[in-house]
């Protein structure tokens, strides 16, 4: 699995970091976790086209993490450019239909994908949800941001990802990160600003203990908290920490 940080940024708009979005590829399968504002322009950076993605996984609904699912929806109907006829799968909370219909309403068929193109995955409300995908495990289980929030850990061949999405501290998020291979965390507070909905360097030192992931992967920051103090952190946890930047990628 290859891991590409599209976007470690917020909704607070800046020149260094896009919005939320992550891209985890494996052959040709190509996952997005999360699809915020300028995740589509950093996908054509790596090189891939708009026809390569295979799924895309939607954390919560919140601006900076959805955004650029309508100019996807948009793009797919330009029969001059956009080719794929394999379906794209979008995992998301169930509540998602009514995220949709809202588009619908909004820009009428224009977001309505070609028939057969898009097979929608809804997860139901449950602190943990499995399900297979082509050679793929994934699970998912809600977490402490928004109703439809949701984190996920995906499996392959021996190997885990898991993403937190935007979350304040969560015991499904520890269930899921136990023991894994590479843990992207949100971490949007810091000693200067604290949102109970949201991870800090205390929380993910707490996480990281009771987890105990071989990588921590620390992303979406805001300004404010975009140096994170992981020097308390190393005292109890022994694995990687990483600090996450637009571009980057990293093996698991």
């Amino acid at each position: 699995m290859k891991l590409t940080v599209l976007g470690s940024g917020t909704g607070w708009l800046t020149l260094s970091r896009r919005a939320p979005c992550y891209l985890v590829s494996i052959g040709d399968f190509h996952l997005l976790l999360d699809l915020g504002p300028g995740s589509l322009y950093q996908l054509l950076k790596t090189g891939l086209r708009l026809e390569d993605i295979s799924a895309i996984f939607i954390s919560h609904f919140h601006p900076d993490h959805i955004t650029d699912i309508i100019p996807f929806f948009f793009a797919s109907r330009y029969h001059l450019g956009y080719q794929r006829r394999d379906p794209v799968y979008l995992i998301a909370h169930e509540s998602f239909k009514n995220f949709y219909q809202g588009l619908l309403e909004a820009f009428g068929h224009w977001v309505k994908p070609p028939e057969n193109l898009l097979h929608l995955i809804l997860i139901p409300t449950l602190d943990l949800y499995s399900l297979e995908l082509k050679q793929f495990k994934f699970i998912t289980a809600g977490v402490n941001h928004n109703p439809e929030s949701l984190a996920i850990r995906l499996e392959y061949q021996g190997k885990s990802l898991i993403y937190s999405g935007d979350t304040g501290w969560s015991e499904n998020l520890v269930e899921l990160a136990k023991r894994g291979d590479l843990v992207i965390l949100e971490c949007s507070n810091s000693k200067d600003y604290y949102v109970p909905i949201h991870l800090g360097p205390k929380e993910i030192k707490e996480l990281a203990t009771k987890a105990n992931p071989k990588k921590i992967l620390l992303s979406h920051f805001y300004p404010h908290s975009e140096n994170p103090e992981i020097d308390p952190l190393r005292t109890s946890f022994q694995g990687e920490i990483i600090i996450a930047e637009d571009l980057q990628t990293i093996e698991i």
